[in-house]
């Protein structure tokens, strides 16, 4: 493709480049260059891409985009915004593929990927589509699964996916939008059909600072889709809907354009009457929790906005099975307990699901419980004081510790505990945390393991060692002759 074709909609500052060179690749990390490619360096956090000019150049890239003049003497394109640049330069190159298909982002602090993984059944369900997803736990292209290490993919690796979706013959892409995604231009340029906002609530304020500005990012979505779906019960909606220039279904437990009444939740799902102007339908879903309603909710919502019927999405929900790491039942056969694995790893996730289980368990609630290292240390104490005073024995332990030592973060959580809190223990080795949850654990009590998810590692001093929660229960059972 000519450079020319490549910089179409780009804000060029100044140009030494010749226009009519032709690029064979795209790349900004200077190892993957290859001869005929155009190297963007993006100025990071960790590093400046200004610095591996001189490699690109040397592994053959042709001209380089930046956002700072190289004091390398090379062909460049200087550009207001390199991030942006990268995102239009993909866009592009791969020749807009998600204009191709209808795109679908989901937004919020807690949710996102339940709601994308429900949506992407119901689609599928409804409309026969063959339906690409997005998000945290994995990327799929129909059926076809894809590891993936982001919520959202840098905007060079989205585009190389949306292009993939749409020659595979996928007609909808269901994706997660973080924070992140918006404020670094990861998804710069691209127009969504239907955006959606399930919450927000303190999270990645090591990276926004202010919940003002995590909102702000948050709400950016908005001013890029064609239709939304907007939950009014959380505080910061009206945020959303001011950002929102085009149609909104506003969801609710309470009334809305769309919303829940005759809410019913047990161990085994939830029930509820879905209301829409005159039209009242029956909704069951096979996982249990408050806000599997509201991400069901959602889930209508888009399906609406898509063109779904009410009765249809509901046929459907009926049918789905449930995500991965979210309000997951963990197989304890032999035992007069139940153990659930959720990935609540915020004060507001944390609340909901140990007030979830509440409602509908028959003994006492154990939260296995901890927070993430070089993450927001804001929610340590808090998430301490809500693990154990609404538990009925709270076990404080190790999550993903990453660079931090694990007591440290340990001893930020104990900060927000109170004596009138309740009972709890400190564990710091989670292997041993669920284990003492199970060999305390009575008739009828339910253990939380929280945080995890869907994880299969622990993330300590920087590397990943094999951790899956399921095969820490099913082999103490073992270990106990179960």
């Amino acid at each position: 493709m000519k450079l020319s074709e490549l910089l179409k909609d780009i804000s060029v500052v100044e140009c030494t480049a010749n226009l009519e060179t032709d690029i064979s690749a795209i790349c900004y990390d200077s190892r993957k260059a290859t001869p005929g490619s155009l190297f963007v360096a993006i100025s990071g956090f960790a590093s400046d891409g200004n610095r591996f000019i001189p490699m690109a150049v040397g592994k053959g890239s042709v001209a380089v985009v930046t956002a700072k003049k190289p004091v390398t003497d090379v062909p460049y394109i200087l550009v207001e915004n390199d991030r942006l640049a990268l995102s239009l330069l993909a866009t592009n190159f791969y020749d807009c593929p998600a204009k191709k298909m209808k795109l679908i982002g989901v937004t919020g602090t807690n949710g996102k990927t339940s709601t994308t993984l429900l949506l992407k059944q119901v689609l599928e369900k409804t409309l026969g589509a063959k339906v690409g997803l997005i998000g945290t736990m994995e990327n799929m292209v129909g059926q076809e699964v894809i590891p993936t290490e982001r919520t959202t993919p840098e905007s060079l690796e989205l585009q190389q996916l949306f292009d993939r979706m749409q020659r595979a013959g996928c007609s909808h892409v269901v994706m997660e939008v973080s924070s992140h995604a918006l404020t670094l231009d990861r998804v710069g340029g691209v127009r969504f059909d239907v955006a959606a906002f399930t919450n927000l609530t303190e999270d990645h304020l090591d990276f926004h600072k202010t919940m003002d500005a995590y909102c702000d990012a948050k709400a950016e979505l908005f001013a890029r889709c064609d239709r939304a779906v907007i939950n009014i019960d959380d505080s910061y909606a009206y945020r959303m809907q001011e950002k929102a220039a085009c149609p909104v279904i506003r969801t609710s437990c309470h009334v809305a354009d769309l919303y829940a009444t005759d809410v019913v939740m047990e161990a085994e799902g939830i029930s509820f009457t879905a209301v829409a102007g005159e039209k009242r339908v029956p909704v069951s879903l096979p996982i249990p929790g408050k806000f599997t309603v509201y991400n069901a909710l959602s889930v209508i919502g888009i399906a609406l906005q898509l063109g779904v019927s009410l009765e249809d999405s509901a046929r459907a929900l009926a049918t789905v099975y449930g995500v991965k790491g979210r309000m997951e039942v963990v197989p304890t056969p032999g035992t007069p307990y139940s153990v659930l694995i959720d990935y609540s790893h915020t004060p507001d996730a944390l609340e909901n699901v140990i007030t979830s289980v509440k409602n509908f368990c028959k003994g006492r609630v154990i939260t296995v419980f901890g927070c993430g290292g070089d993450r927001d240390p804001i929610k340590r104490p808090i998430m301490g004081h809500i693990g154990v005073k609404l538990s009925h024995i709270g076990i404080i332990t190790s999550d993903n510790p990453r660079t931090e030592d694990p007591n440290s973060i340990i001893a930020d959580i104990l900060k927000g505990v109170k004596v009138a809190d309740g009972l709890y223990y400190v564990v710091p080795e989670r292997r041993l945390a669920i284990r003492y949850a199970m060999d305390i654990a009575q008739k009828d009590d339910i253990i939380i393991l929280a945080g995890k998810g869907h994880e299969t590692y622990q993330e300590i001093n920087g590397v990943k060692h094999h951790l899956d929660e399921r095969e820490e229960v099913a082999q103490h059972l073992q270990e106990l002759g179960i």
